[in-house]
């Protein structure tokens, strides 16, 4: 039940978040995983670096150190551990970062893991992608399209994260005329999305964005550094994680307009949230991705209804993990990516 065997014990390269402060993420040895009934192990091609691992790395969202980090994987099969899973081996894959879940809870039950209590997630909780393998549910598993190429699908884990806050249910309407803040991976994913329903789009950032607005306006998205006008759209989608950025969204949002949070603040912020009452806002979000979401992200991938090449702009060797987090931290380009 395997394509490509490795010796018991050999260790591998991996980005680890050690134990807690910034400065214990670091390059360590690690053992390389196998297979065991239902598992499949994935040999990683590029793992994105997420605003979430720089969330971990800070202490500014939940993990169990010692850890492998990563969750935006893309990779082959190169392992399973039931014959029923054989099917996978050399495919090209991405992943639900789901490691397990209680699967009794009323969430779990419902469909809906991503809120389950006790969900253990690839790059927090279990072991993930910044290594050369990774080992985790057959189930999770998705294969990539034949019509996406190169390192496209990287972006597939973030894309059907999007998918969950604006397509389930559905949020943009066509013709809605639709605010973006934050033109990070998440905002441009936003963007495409909310165009690709009808939505008028218009994506807004700071001077400091000016390279990544000129990605966004390459792919036919409105774009803009200017002060946004007060209750001119439908919808906000509030994608930057910025206290600003929201304030500048809700700000926007016209009366009985829907406000979107994608973006993590990792942090209390302060929020006008009177005008949540005044304007009778309709405020939703989405936490990860469930079945449904991936699906449809699959969807879209697999139709071209989002671009998502241009948006993995740096890619750099596992040894070099510590520019690629400081990247990702100063919204240097859009989608960096590791390659183990």
């Amino acid at each position: 039940m395997t394509s490509t065997l490795t010796p018991a014990g050999e260790l591998m390269t991996a980005v680890v978040k050690a134990a807690t402060g910034a400065e214990n993420v670091v390059l360590d040895q690690v053992p390389v995983a196998h297979t065991a009934t239902g598992l499949a192990r994935v040999r990683v091609v590029a793992a994105g670096v997420c605003g979430t691992d720089t969330h971990i790395a800070r202490d500014e969202y939940a993990c169990e150190a010692p850890v492998v980090m990563g969750h935006e994987i893309l990779g082959e099969v190169d392992q399973v551990g039931s014959p029923e899973d054989e099917h996978w081996l050399g495919k090209r894959v991405v992943c639900e970062t789901y490691f397990s879940a209680c699967e009794v809870c009323e969430w779990c039950r419902a469909g809906s893991r991503n809120l389950c209590r006790s969900r253990r997630s690839l790059g927090s909780f279990e072991n993930g992608g910044f290594a050369r393998y990774v080992t985790m549910p057959a189930l999770n598993l998705h294969a990539v399209p034949d019509t996406v190429t190169g390192l496209d699908a990287v972006l597939a884990e973030p894309l059907a994260c999007v998918a969950q806050c604006l397509l389930d249910p559905p949020v943009v309407n066509a013709g809605d005329r639709v605010l973006v803040t934050g033109p990070g991976a998440m905002g441009q994913l936003a963007a495409q999305v909310a165009k690709a329903c009808g939505g008028e789009v218009t994506l807004a950032g700071l001077e400091r964005d000016a390279q990544r607005l000129r990605i966004a306006a390459g792919l036919g998205i409105r774009t803009t550094t200017a002060e946004v006008p007060a209750e001119a759209f439908d919808v906000v989608i509030e994608c930057s994680g910025s206290g600003p950025g929201a304030r500048a969204a809700m700000l926007a949002a016209r009366r009985g307009a829907r406000y979107v949070q994608v973006g993590i603040f990792g942090r209390d912020v302060s929020l006008p949230f009177d005008t949540v009452l005044y304007k009778e806002l309709v405020i939703s979000s989405g936490f990860a991705s469930t079945a449904t979401s991936w699906r449809r992200a699959i969807a879209l991938m697999e139709a071209g209804l989002v671009a998502l090449g241009p948006l993995v702009t740096r890619q750099v060797p596992i040894a070099d993990f510590a520019d690629a987090f400081a990247a990702a931290a100063a919204g240097d380009g859009i989608k960096t990516v590791i390659i183990p």
